[in-house]
């Protein structure tokens, strides 16, 4: 178990990253005596339950009533609490919608919403329990972070991160035991900046939640086929990290993104967002959940299946090493 606040590599190594958001919130629990948690009925399943069990009187389980359950977030919220809500992401982005919408964020309300069995990491449940529309939901909704951590040790940063970072904040994670990426907590989190997991100057990689972990094994890979890899973990969508992008695409002029999620509206379009309005041009794919309602299975499989686990990231880069990108030093305007 994770102790004090000091959690590692260990930790996240037997731990879902539910389980370590479920531990860092109980731990926050004396630091801020003003945290209050609710589930609808999805203590086990989330985890927030670890809260609750330490601190019952400041725990609320509202039974299945999402909707409620949000609107009530927001009234504690304006009465000067900090409420942190966790139930699944399909429930949060698509049956509350509303009630994030207009009761937490168009009042800007400091309420933190954590979400888990995100994009298809509970694959076989099916698609009523896929949620590949979260990212695209949330960052359209102004006032609202969004973080997608890329595992556990990532996770506990962005919970803690998430405490002090005003208004309302969207965290999804997946369900399962992905491998830690991460060799240490410290390596300088902050929300709305990314991180360079590793550099490479013929291309770049941008990842979110297991993207990531699968984007750096790609990049091992492709090294020993002689392609230097740049790998940028984004970890939050919104504030995106606008610098970042456009140094990778002055640099390596070929972009791919990688996520756990449908390539509409999340972190692909974010980041083409943003080239295009650069007027900076390179080579751009999107890897994720096509434009479709995912087949049931194990999420390793389903990874494998719409290529955005390591062998799809590796066929993608080889497909666009094959397309010529002119070569302009100067990008710049003339007048």
């Amino acid at each position: 178990m994770a102790e004090g606040l000091a959690w590692s590599i260990n930790d996240a190594d037997k731990l879902t990253q539910a389980e370590v958001y479920g531990e860092v919130l109980s731990q926050l629990g004396d630091k801020y005596p003003d945290i209050v948690a609710l589930t609808a009925d999805l203590a086990t399943s989330t985890k927030i339950g670890r809260f609750g069990k330490k601190y019952p009187e400041r725990f609320i389980n509202v039974g299945i009533a999402e909707n409620s359950m949000f609107g009530l977030a927001a009234g504690l919220a304006l009465a000067g609490l900090k409420p942190v809500v966790s139930t699944f992401a399909v429930f949060t982005a698509l049956r509350s919608a509303e009630q994030v919408r207009t009761d937490i964020c168009y009042q800007n309300l400091n309420v933190k919403i954590i979400s888990t069995h995100a994009g298809i990491s509970f694959g076989q449940a099916g698609s009523t329990h896929h949620c590949t529309e979260d990212l695209a939901v949330m960052r359209s909704f102004a006032n609202m972070t969004v973080i997608a951590p890329a595992d556990g040790i990532e996770t506990g940063n962005a919970v803690v991160a998430a405490m002090e970072w005003p208004g309302p904040v969207y965290i999804r994670i997946g369900r399962g035991f992905e491998p830690p990426v991460n060799k240490t907590k410290d390596y300088g989190y902050q929300i709305g900046k990314a991180i360079t997991m590793r550099d490479g100057k013929d291309f770049t990689l941008i990842a979110c939640g297991v993207g990531v972990l699968q984007s750096m094994r790609a990049a091992e890979v492709l090294d020993k086929q002689g392609l230097s890899v740049r790998v940028i973990n984004m970890h939050t969508i919104k504030p995106i990290d606008r610098d970042a992008i456009l140094k990778a695409v002055k640099e390596t002029r070929k972009i791919i993104t990688v996520e756990d999620h449908s390539i509409m509206g999340g972190l692909g379009s974010a980041v083409g967002e943003i080239i295009t309005e650069s007027g900076k041009a390179c080579a751009f794919k999107r890897l994720g959940v096509p434009d479709c309602y995912s087949i049931v299975g194990y999420p390793e499989d389903l990874y494998h299946y719409y290529k955005f686990d390591a062998d799809g990231i590796v066929e993608t880069v080889s497909e666009l090493m094959r397309l010529e990108i002119e070569e302009d030093e100067n990008w710049e305007d003339e007048a």
